[in-house]
């Protein structure tokens, strides 16, 4: 809340500043599916380590890999190169997908869930490739920037109004000017949201786009769009159009399935091997995440499928019977002994039930089957480094270096290479590491000191202490403007 005191009435220059940081929040904005027509926008701090602070993130190699499989052929026919841009999935049972800056793409869980077909998520991959291929960030934050200057010259206008009404002893004049003074803001966010609506249409077309130039049907898009425009059937007659962010659901499914329907993709359906990964991973955020009825309702044990399996075998790790859910996971290994994440699971149940030793064999097979995952290193050498065995250090940090250069943003990561160095007396590599990782966690007054440590005791100039710089030189950028 902005007060002003020991005045009657701020200064106009006073009544700019408090207009313009009324919107200044929005000038950081998200791009989201949003789909339930409404407005949806949200401040973003501007490093990946802020926001994935805000937000309960699930990191997982198996699920991470699938999407960038979905996303890498959409980033391609977008001209985003393959890599195109780092999907971050966050634990939230709405089912909604979003853009920010820094090219990262967040979908919820529910999403991941809920989506039946990987056709469902490409679809929703594809709309919000849209927005990053289109530049719509930028271009709405430009647009904002616009738009406050013209909601604040008119709220300016309308305050001279009413103190030229307050002179002249004319209530009338300043019953107007504060009518004006509401509308100039109001027109300004008219216009935005307008802008918005627009680029929406625009990332629903590139979305078009792209699953033609791949060879994909745009069905499960639009029975996204459905799913949403079912939930808002009600809300939607007492809803003004020219206040929303998006366009109404209605309107938008007819645009898009007239256009999608002319493809020749229209009825292309998903491999049958893509689709088993896609309920894999299904079955792997139920068993994680839902309660044991919801697992049960969602994969029955009677369907004795492999997803079905996957779930009640991490259902039984994570709720505490690690005998019983060994016996499943090595089922499961039994029936696919080339699937890296079984191995996975069952090193990650040993490591956590206390059983380091049992746990490395596992893991250092899901590595040989996964060499690239480095979640799957950074697993590997932690569960080495419990075991306790000095011989296995450096097998430990061979492992947890090229983790943390796979995941950069894994303070976990750091935190266990800093305890594999601690252990062998590699005491500035020790230092570094934690530093590292407190950077990564936002702590960066206790980064810089441990950094200051380290260049104190290592040659100036090696590669070491030009670490320790570039963490020293390092300021967060500045949230508030």
């Amino acid at each position: 809340m902005n007060s002003i005191t020991g005045h009657l009435r701020p200064s106009f220059r006073a009544m700019t500043s408090i207009l313009l940081r009324r919107f200044r929040h929005t000038a950081k904005a998200v791009f989201s599916l949003g789909l339930a027509a409404s407005l949806a926008f949200a401040a973003q701090p501007e490093t990946a380590s802020a926001q994935q602070r805000q937000m309960k993130i699930i990191r997982d190699a198996e699920i991470e890999a699938l999407l960038m499989d979905y996303a890498r052929p959409i980033f391609r026919a977008a001209g985003i190169g393959s890599s195109g841009a780092q999907i971050v999935i966050i634990n939230d049972r709405d089912f909604n997908a979003f853009v920010a800056s820094g090219r990262r793409m967040y979908i919820n869980s529910g999403a991941l869930l809920e989506a039946e077909t990987p056709n469902e998520i490409i679809g929703v991959i594809a709309h919000e490739t849209g927005h990053l291929a289109g530049g719509h960030l930028q271009n709405l934050r430009n647009e904002m920037a616009r738009a406050q200057a013209i909601g604040a010259i008119a709220s300016i206008l309308s305050a001279g109004a009413m103190v030229a009404g307050a002179a002249a002893g004319s209530s009338s004049i300043g019953r107007g000017g504060a009518a004006a003074m509401t509308a100039g803001p109001g027109m300004a966010m008219r216009s935005v949201l307008s802008y918005r609506r627009a680029q929406e249409i625009s990332a629903d077309r590139a979305a078009l786009t792209y699953l033609n130039a791949t060879h994909q049907s745009a069905k499960g898009m639009i029975k996204t769009f459905r799913r949403f425009a079912d939930q808002s059937l009600f809300s939607a007659q007492y809803v003004d159009p020219y206040v929303q962010s998006h366009p109404m659901p209605a309107e938008r499914i007819a645009q898009l399935e007239t256009i999608a329907a002319k493809s020749q993709y229209w009825d292309a359906k998903d491999p049958p091997s893509l689709q088993l990964r896609h309920d894999m991973m299904r079955a792997k955020l139920s068993g994680y995440t839902e309660s044991p009825a919801r697992v049960e309702q969602r994969f029955p044990r009677s369907q004795k499928t492999l997803p079905s399996a996957y779930a009640h075998a991490i259902l039984a790790y994570r709720t505490g019977g690690v005998r019983n859910a060994i016996g499943q996971i090595d089922a499961l290994i039994r029936s696919d002994p080339k699937n890296p994440y079984f191995y996975e699971l069952k090193g990650q149940a040993l490591l956590e039930s206390g059983k380091a030793d049992a746990a490395v064999g596992p893991l250092r097979q899901a590595y040989a089957l996964a060499p690239d995952a480095g979640l799957i290193r950074i697993l590997l050498g932690h569960a080495i480094l419990e075991t306790g065995r000095d011989n296995l250090l450096s097998e430990a940090i061979g492992h947890l270096r090229a983790g943390v250069t796979s995941e950069p943003l894994s303070s976990l990561g750091y935190r266990y290479l800093a305890m594999a160095y601690a252990r062998q007396g590699h005491i500035p590599q020790a230092e570094l590491a934690t530093a590292n990782g407190l950077l990564i966690d936002g702590d960066v007054r206790t980064a810089q000191s441990y950094a200051k440590r380290v260049q104190a005791k290592v040659k100036r100039g090696s590669p070491e202490w030009l670490q320790a710089d570039d963490i020293l030189t390092y300021k967060p950028p500045d949230t508030q403007r």
